[in-house]
């Protein structure tokens, strides 16, 4: 391994020799029609690198050439796009010189990133034997992962490589803890090749006990007014990796800049739960927005625009804990508005995991073993948000109307889907009954009747005034896929927090026979 990655980094530190860029290699996956994959490795200044695409027998499909730019002395192109297939092998020329990748692939390429619950190997999670010795089933889907690394500046390439582009095998799924491969991003792979049938590349970049600011350039920082110099974050007791603001951006992102990519795997919050919580709300849409320009202009423009952006929502950390970090930090990954997509973040999609709690792993309760759950569920929005697949249900049901009835002391909850409810958790819903805004008077809602579509509430103590409506508010809000409310397709219903505005205040309100219309709004934790 280790000369593999010097004969992988040595153009970059002699300038003069011909190589590819370090996460080049064979059994790569490069990324089909209707984009174009970006090539670009080092060359002599000045100059010129032809680079050829050829099939079987050695045919020459494609032929590009590229001048080498010094003082840099590197070089890139775009193929043209390519359907799906292969194998096929890739060779950069300089003169006398040439370089060949092998068994290269044309598919779909995912960049999975985020902490350790991205870290978390194959062999570490349920089932890992039965899944590990599946890997031999999923030739063509191929994974890679760089290694973790910080940089105080913008690193053009990586400086290490954990695994190069490899056929799955048993062994390299399953390395050891916390190093590759990521058992959700496999996973993810795995699935979405079930559904495409053809080739899926997985580029793993991801570091344990990590804020999203160390993911973050200073672009992005600077959008949400936060600091960006080094000195700006305190250590945390409770983080383990590097928090310093842009490092992990500067040398784990920045350098795949020029890769084409289909799609985005984010599996991060846990640090943030500790760390800057009530900014994530604004940190993690811009990291998206920043990530996605980043990638399209890096990569020429192939990489489109609105790069799908996958995310997992925070599971669970500590049973009975008062503290609701969790459940804020959970809120502010979807903007504060319950859903994705949504207008603050279009194009994403996420996967729900409070429901996958894991009190006895062994790796802490905070790394739920159940990966299987997350990224189906994830693979669902990927289906739904990416590749389009209509009528694809991807999301649990989430509430769209409210009525009060006074004379009866309930709140009828009118739902997006047909409901099912596994559990009639009476603290699951909860209602704000304060005088005031803030501080808010949570009171528990026990669910009474759960029909179709339509959910109950009963408001013992509560009264006509009700400022505030949640759902599974809690760090621990339910045990093992045993929420209150799922659909019909075993997809959990997410957490809210609701903002219902009193009579008077809204023409959309009305009043007949003791019954009240309540205007349902995205609240925020800091406001009631």
């Amino acid at each position: 391994m280790a000369a593999w990655v010097l004969l992988a980094l040595a153009p970059m530190a002699a300038g003069a020799m011909l190589g590819f860029a370090s996460y080049y290699g064979d059994h790569m996956v490069l990324q089909k029609e209707p984009a174009g994959a970006v090539v670009w490795g080092y060359g002599a200044p000045g100059a010129a690198v032809t680079v050829a695409l050829s099939g079987d027998g050695g045919v020459i499909i494609m032929k590009k050439t590229a001048r080498v730019k010094g003082p840099s002395g590197r070089w890139t192109t775009v193929l043209d796009p390519m359907d799906q297939g292969g194998p096929y092998a890739l060779t950069a020329g300089q003169g006398s010189e040439n370089v060949t990748l092998q068994d290269i692939y044309f598919g779909d390429v995912w960049l999975c990133s985020g902490q350790s619950n991205m870290a978390m190997t194959v062999l570490q999670i349920a089932n890992a034997s039965q899944e590990l010795a599946a890997a031999a089933r999923y030739p063509y889907v191929r994974i890679f992962t760089a290694a973790p690394a910080r940089s105080d500046v913008e690193l053009q390439d990586l400086e290490q490589i954990d695994l190069p582009w490899s056929v799955p095998t048993a062994e390299n799924l399953g390395h050891g803890n916390f190093t590759y491969f990521s058992a959700v991003c496999w996973l993810l792979g795995r699935y979405l090749y079930e559904a495409l049938r053809y080739p899926v590349g997985l580029v793993e970049v991801a570091w344990g006990g990590t804020p999203i600011e160390a993911w973050s350039s200073r672009r992005a920082l600077r959008a949400c007014g936060l600091p960006e110099d080094a000195g700006s974050i305190s250590p945390h007791q409770h983080l383990s990796g590097p928090q310093t603001p842009s490092v992990l951006w500067n040398a784990m992102i920045h350098p795949l800049l020029n890769m084409t990519l289909r799609g985005v795997a984010w599996y991060q919050g846990e640090a943030n739960a500790f760390l800057h919580t009530d900014q994530y709300n604004c940190t993690f849409p811009a990291l998206i927005t920043d990530w996605r320009q980043a990638f399209h202009t890096g990569s020429a423009g192939q990489t489109e625009p609105l790069l799908p952006f996958g995310f997992v929502q925070l599971s669970t950390y500590r049973r009975q804990n008062p503290d609701d970090s969790f459940a804020r930090l959970r809120w502010h990954q979807t903007a504060d508005l319950g859903v994705v997509p949504n207008t603050r973040m279009p194009g994403t999609f996420m996967a729900v995991a409070m429901d996958l709690c894991d009190e006895r792993s062994p790796y802490g309760s905070i790394h739920p073993r159940d990966k299987q759950n997350v990224a189906r569920r994830l693979h669902l929005g990927a289906r739904a948000v990416a590749y389009g697949e209509k009528d694809l249900v991807f999301q649990g049901p989430y509430p769209t109307r409210a009525v009060l009835e006074v004379t009866r002391g309930l709140l009828n909850l009118t739902y997006s889907q047909e409901l099912v409810c596994r559990q009639r958790d009476t603290r699951a819903f909860e209602v704000c009954c304060s005088s005031q805004l803030s501080p808010c008077g949570w009171l528990p809602a026990p669910v009474v009747a759960v029909e179709s579509r339509t959910v109950t509430l009963a408001l013992a103590g509560c009264g006509t005034l009700v400022l505030g409506l949640r759902y599974a508010w809690a760090e621990w809000p339910c045990e093992y896929e045993s929420c209150a409310l799922y659909n019909t397709w075993g997809l959990p219903a997410p957490p809210f927090l609701m903002d219902a505005l009193p009579i008077g205040e809204t023409p959309a309100l009305s009043e007949t026979a003791g019954v009240r219309e309540l205007l349902l709004l995205p609240g925020s934790p800091r406001e009631i």
